[in-house]
């Protein structure tokens, strides 16, 4: 044992964490039949994959939380948020989440639930200052409160690596040798770069795409407003270099959504936004590439949390969108007809040693 209630109890939680499932479906692009494995990262404690960032980021400030007053400070669009509230709750720590006002009420709810403490900042709706404005809270709070900690999800190593030794492991376990893309979505980049170091080491023929939403600025480019959480960002990313990616891909945000409600329709797995971004990215480019059979995507949560946003008719309304599902199939791009499941979900052989996942 290390003598840190931090790290003994962080390596806890890796060790009971559950391996996520993958889910298989085909389709058709371009009339040539496509296969897509969606790893479905919203199968986990926290529900989604920010689950894993959270464990990494508490571990890597371990020493600084002892104080009796410790509070963890961190800026968050959502799923970080409702992972760092359940760790801080069952560690006896303080937390408060940074956020603006697109974050899914149900995610609000859940981080009050486990006694989180949500610190608004009140950017207008057409604003693209949002993350920004977060950012500049957090500090202001870890100047102003006595042992606040900022993980600082935005440039802590912590972040990408946990993918690199677990996250990616795991998946690369899950799937043959036949895939020949990956996609993932990108906001703060640790999910896509430590997934990239991984599978560049471990299958270097597989091209790695990053998928990102129109009026991001991950990858440079002039700021708009967007609507959906978990990806995106008002900034470059720290982690990502051109070595990281073979492509990128900007999504329209009402494709996303559309890929969100086809796929529920048609195989009864729902998808939270940044999910469906990542699935709509991958039609594009294989329509825009034949030759793919075969590819991969890594799917951030599930859609439980975005019922009054994703899945409401009147949130729809709002994004111009239709509410009916066989209306929004149509908005899907690439031309995809829907989707058919080859398989129910099914978990990986075995879970990863505890010794790898705390690598």
């Amino acid at each position: 044992m290390s003598g840190n209630p931090v790290l003994e109890h962080v390596s806890r939680a890796m060790a009971a964490y559950p391996v996520t499932p993958v889910r298989t479906v085909r389709t058709e692009i371009a009339g040539i039949p496509r296969t897509i494995t969606l790893k479905l990262e919203g199968h986990s404690p926290w529900r989604s994959v920010k689950g894993r960032t959270a464990l990494s980021l508490i571990r890597s400030v371990a020493g600084d939380l002892t104080a009796p007053d410790a509070t963890v400070v961190e800026s968050t669009s959502g799923n970080l948020g409702l992972a760092l509230s359940a760790i801080c709750r069952d560690l006896g720590l303080r937390f408060i989440a940074v956020v603006d006002h697109r974050q899914s009420p149900v995610i609000q709810q859940a981080i009050g639930a486990n006694g989180g403490e949500l610190d608004w900042v009140r950017t207008p709706d057409d604003a693209t200052t949002h993350l920004q404005d977060r950012l500049a809270r957090v500090r202001e709070l870890e100047r102003d409160l006595p042992h606040a900690v900022w993980p600082n999800q935005y440039e802590n190593d912590a972040n990408w690596r946990i993918h690199e030794t677990w996250t990616a492991p795991e998946f690369d376990a899950q799937v043959t040798h036949r895939a020949q893309a990956l996609f993932a979505g990108v906001s703060t980049g640790g999910t896509l770069a430590g997934l990239s170091r991984h599978f560049r080491r471990t299958r270097p023929g597989l091209r790695i795409v990053a998928v990102d939403v129109r009026g991001s600025t991950v990858f440079g480019g002039v700021p708009r407003p967007r609507t959906l959480t978990g990806i995106g960002a008002g900034r470059r990313s720290a982690f990502l270099t051109r070595a990281s990616t073979d492509d990128v891909l900007l999504v329209d945000e009402r494709q996303a959504v559309a890929c969100c409600h086809t796929l529920r329709a048609d195989t009864g797995t729902a998808v939270g936004g940044s999910s469906g971004a990542v699935l709509a990215g991958c039609l594009e480019y294989l329509y825009r590439h034949p030759e793919v059979r075969h590819a991969l995507c890594l799917c951030p949560d599930l859609g439980d949390h975005y019922g009054p946003t994703v899945y409401h008719p009147a949130w729809l309304d709002r994004m111009g969108l239709p509410s009916e599902a066989h209306r929004l199939r149509h908005r899907t791009g690439a031309a995809c007809p829907g989707f058919e499941p080859v398989d129910d979900i099914t978990p990986a052989p075995s879970a990863p040693s505890e010794e790898d996942a705390s690598r």
